[in-house]
């Protein structure tokens, strides 16, 4: 199958850093071109992968420190597209809703990958507007605001499965991973640190719209020798980080939708402590790979309980459920259905065209024979 990913510009593909989406692109693609199909990246040119990269940006926009209008570079991205789109079976956006102009457009079958949050009145209003898109959601919980979209499947997140190694033995320290943001509750992360009494050791990007809030609600907060501020961390590093601790803390307060940490730190084999928001409870198994949360108090008690949990089998529940193949394949059943959908289209519009010009032809045949006769008569 000939398939086209289009990933956003803000990262390369895949990050250097942090970066969910960019990563699961990177992720799916790696996968859909080992499964042997002929893939092209629409991509920032500082990206890396064995398709076919189309480079619409010499450097992804977080890395060019000249770059100021990342608009413009959505509409080069798009323009890129819908140049080539008829070189493809399917076109495949990681976008948000930039594409939608263009999309009822193509020629080609196309899906959207939704990867944020869907539950503020500005996306909403947009979404109703092209309800008739074919979407695939990350989590059953990341439709609950919308879920009369045209939603083709539900499909988790996956890693390769030799991405993370399997760390048998817990480390003495609990980590955090991800942004120093208001809705990933870092300080909540500190409080239960402090209240269980083990080291906390944070591995965490800040935005430039998160600065302030960084500023004032959480730089106060690490001055304690049990708090290490590590920023932002590599995949290699992840491995380690994630592998030699003791638990991960995920305590989001907002409609997470799906939590790409949570599997990462399975793949190492160190059980979670997460809030239950959002895509939480889909993805963890409660009492298996960790323990899902609703207060402080309780999350101070099950983090004293993780040690009780099995490393291995939180290794065996990634391997079952959150691999990169397993992505792949749904994915490219959801390609088929498109494309298969897509020619018994336009089948049935050349099926009804014949019809016309048979229904047609009878009188056609009669006129004829008429004018046949009256030359006969001459």
């Amino acid at each position: 199958m000939r398939i086209a990913q289009v990933a956003p510009l803000v990262e390369s593909v895949p990050p250097k850093h942090y970066g969910g989406t960019e990563r699961i692109v990177s992720y799916l693609t790696e996968e859909l071109v080992r499964l042997g199909h002929k893939v092209t990246l629409f991509a920032s040119g500082d990206s890396v992968t064995s398709a076919e990269l189309i480079p619409v940006t010499r450097r992804s926009f977080r890395r060019n420190k000249r770059a100021t209008d990342y608009l413009s570079r959505e509409v080069l991205l798009m323009d890129h597209v819908m140049q080539r789109a008829g070189e493809f079976d399917v076109v495949h956006f990681h976008t948000g809703c930039m594409h939608y102009l263009i999309s009822r457009h193509l020629r080609v079958p196309n899906v959207t990958t939704l990867h944020g949050r869907l539950d503020t009145g500005e996306f909403l209003r947009l979404y109703e507007r092209f309800r008739d898109m074919p979407m695939v959601s990350i989590s059953d919980s990341q439709r609950t605001p919308w879920p009369c979209a045209n939603w083709q499947a539900t499909i988790y997140h996956g890693i390769p499965e030799d991405f993370f190694r399997f760390h048998p033995e817990p480390g003495s320290y609990l980590a955090f991973l991800g942004r120093a943001s208001p809705e990933k509750r870092v300080d909540r992360a500190i409080e239960i640190a402090k209240k269980v009494g083990m080291p906390l050791k944070i591995a965490a990007k800040v935005d430039r719209a998160d600065r302030r809030y960084f500023t004032r609600e959480i730089e106060p907060l690490l001055n304690d020798p049990h708090i290490e501020w590590l920023g932002e961390i590599s995949d290699k590093d992840k491995d380690e980080f994630l592998g030699k601790a003791y638990g991960l803390l995920f305590p989001i307060d907002w409609p997470e939708p799906f939590g790409l940490v949570m599997i990462e730190s399975m793949a190492c084999g160190t059980p979670v402590i997460a809030y239950a928001c959002g895509s939480v409870p889909e993805v963890m198994d409660d009492g298996v790979t960790g323990f899902v949360v609703n207060d402080i108090e309780q999350a101070v008690a099950a983090t004293r309980r993780i040690g009780d949990l099995s490393r291995a089998k939180c290794r065996e529940t990634f391997q079952k459920r959150f691999v990169a193949s397993r992505m792949a394949h749904d994915y490219i059943k959801v390609y088929t259905r498109l494309v298969d959908s897509r020619m018994r289209r336009v089948e049935q519009s050349l099926e009804s065209s014949m019809r016309s010009v048979h229904a047609e032809w009878p009188a056609d045949e009669k006129v004829r024979g008429s004018t046949d006769r009256q030359l006969q008569k001459l």
